[in-house]
């Protein structure tokens, strides 16, 4: 399991790739608003996919991870 630390810096690279400078501090800055609830935000967060197709994204992922630290011959 990677640290606190470690994680945290992997996000942040991951939402300055994905959307940018400005997109990500928006992204932050609403992650830290007191009016944010994580709980109630996470009910409605897949709340349009079936359980298949969340099965079939964290397979899709995992695989990602895998083909993205398979050793290179």
């Amino acid at each position: 399991m990677r640290t606190e630390i470690a994680l945290k810096t992997d996000v942040i690279e991951l939402l300055l790739k994905t959307f940018g400078v400005l997109e990500t501090e928006r992204f932050i800055t609403s992650i830290k608003s007191n009016d944010f609830d994580y709980t109630e935000w996470r009910k409605y967060l897949w709340n349009e996919r079936t359980i298949d197709e969340i099965h079939k994204m964290a397979v899709d992922f995992e695989q990602q991870k895998m083909n993205q630290c398979a050793p290179l011959n």
